[in-house]
């Protein structure tokens, strides 16, 4: 790196120091949390990827694709169930949502249940998602002291105080025009990466000359989501499609980071557009930086000196890369292949991928405390005050996210793939407490609650003990075991029932047959993708 480099850099983090001035004001909660629901389809579509998408798309997903044992195209099976979720979620459960004019998700349960399975809920996606953000800013840290020898504790927080300080200024307009801002840096450096590297393999024919012919096979309908017999998962066509879609369908209706974008929509026409573009965008973006990880896993077997300089970098940071050698796949290549300039930009990008995922966990937990805690004890609060509040959240947030960066090298190794199976261990049955909220008349408080219990030890029990299942799975089966608790002891123990708020069905028939539609398109094309790779 060089002087442009860090230009490029300074520039790229005082423009968002002024992102969030240029937001500052905000009167009300559906200012701070919801943007006013002036916001547009698409900003929030982008967003809402960003947020999803970010580091893992730029650094682990390539490298899995690319170089890691086990690896290959069959990451896009990760995709197959988006399109079937965004179909449910526009049909049965989001209208309802929308409607109802919530901040916090959490909060339709306390309407149509108690108090009990709000605070629940509530309180494991506060402590969860914290975890995981801070480990993902951790490792992106240590990311760049490999490459560019910024020191971990500087990387952190230069990450760390320019997204709280955005973040809190500008609130969830900030946060999702920073995320419009981040995902197309993010975009820009897949395509500038994947250029590159097609460029200095000799072209695209000597590229698909050269690939592993075994990763670029994605779609297999023999494998049922069983380990292997070297300990790693089987991503099988049945698990990724059943078990993704309960996944996503979880995950973009009832995780806060998520939801909070589609409750800002400016109305429901806007909210049917965002759903679809979720759905329509997600696998060609997949596609793209999978391709990318193909073509960097092709010439590091191709180039000695790249392999060398890898191992140079691994061996001088083993001490906490350790297990992690194949994520520095796009760093390095970044660093000893692009100009100057072109370097600044994807080191930007990198930063891009963890500060989109701070800034959303950032307001998200602080749209949850204020509604779901403070509120409760301070219900007359002023307006004023709840801003205020807010932003102060949004701080003490930010430090609890940076403090679990910090200390995650005591717990990191395995911590990324434990946190991926906390979320699926919880993921089914909070998806089922809100199917049961808004699709049935006759489940109470109590079912609803020992239905969510059943559903999360039944999850943990198949993680402790039945290790074969993948736990691509465990949304599925969560899910289906709390709705048949839940629904069993509503009719066995009588109580009363509260109806909560109207339900609302949008029959959108014209989106989910597109949605439909596509989701057998992209099967068919991955399907396809080791012959038109021959």
């Amino acid at each position: 790196m060089n002087y442009l480099d860090y230009i490029i850099i300074v520039v790229y983090l005082v423009g968002f120091l002024g992102i969030g001035f240029l937001f500052k004001e905000n009167k009300t909660s559906g200012d701070y949390f919801l943007g006013g629901r002036s916001t547009g389809w698409l900003p929030l579509s982008l967003s809402a990827m960003a947020t999803q998408l970010s580091a893992i798309s730029f650094i682990s997903a390539p490298a899995f694709v690319g170089l890691k044992q086990g690896g290959g195209m069959q990451w896009l099976t990760y995709e197959f169930g988006v399109p079937l979720a965004m179909a449910f979620l526009l049909i049965a459960i989001l209208p309802t949502l929308y409607k109802s004019g919530i901040v916090s998700v959490y909060e339709y349960l306390e309407k149509r249940f108690d108090a009990s399975s709000r605070l629940l809920i509530s309180f494991v996606f506060q402590i969860s998602r914290s975890v995981a953000t801070g480990v993902m800013v951790y490792t992106m840290a240590l990311i760049l002291q490999a490459t560019i020898q910024l020191d971990f504790w500087i990387s952190v927080l230069i990450i760390g105080v320019i997204t709280m300080i955005y973040s809190f200024q500008g609130g969830m307009k900030a946060v999702i025009w920073g995320d419009v801002i981040q995902m197309s840096i993010l975009f820009l450096g897949i395509i500038i990466c994947l250029s590159y590297g097609i460029s200095e393999l000799g072209g695209f024919d000597n590229f698909l000359t050269h690939v592993d012919r075994d990763r670029i096979t994605a779609v297999d309908f023999n494998k049922w989501g069983f380990q292997n017999a070297d300990g790693t998962d089987e991503f099988g066509f049945w698990p990724m499609v059943i078990g993704g879609f309960f996944l996503y369908a979880s995950y973009y209706g009832t995780d806060q980071t998520q939801s909070q974008r589609l409750l800002s929509s400016s109305s429901m026409g806007n909210l049917k557009k965002l759903m679809l573009s979720n759905g329509l965008l997600r696998f060609p973006f997949t596609l793209t930086y999978c391709i990318m990880g193909l073509v960097l896993g092709t010439l590091l077997l191709q180039d000695a000196s790249f392999q060398e300089h890898m191992e140079t970098v691994y061996q001088a940071n083993i001490s906490s890369l350790e297990g992690k050698k194949a994520d520095l796949l796009v760093p390095v290549f970044i660093i000893k292949y692009l100009p100057n300039g072109i370097i600044g930009i994807l080191i930007v990008a990198i930063m891009s991928a963890a500060m989109s995922t701070l800034s959303s966990t950032v307001n998200s937990l602080s749209a949850v405390t204020m509604e779901d805690f403070v509120k409760r004890y301070k219900p007359t609060i002023s307006s004023q005050k709840y801003v205020s509040y807010s932003r102060l959240l949004s701080i003490f947030w930010g430090l609890v996210c940076l403090f679990f960066a910090f200390f995650a090298g005591n717990i990191e190794g395995t911590v990324i793939e434990v946190i991926n199976k906390i979320s699926s261990v919880f993921y089914g049955p909070i998806l089922a407490a809100f199917i049961l909220a808004i699709l049935t008349k006759k489940t109470h408080a109590l079912g609803a609650n020992i239905g969510i219990i059943a559903g999360v030890l039944f999850n943990i029990y198949l993680w402790l003990y039945v290790p074969q299942i993948f736990w691509f799975w465990w949304n599925a089966l969560g899910c289906l075991v709390t709705i048949l608790i839940a629904y069993v002891t509503s009719y066995l123990i009588k109580r009363q029932v509260n109806q909560g708020l109207e339900v609302v069905y949008y029959s959108g028939k014209k989106e989910v047959a597109i949605l439909i539609g596509y989701f057998i398109i992209i099967i068919l094309f991955s399907i396809s993708l080791p012959n038109l790779l021959n």
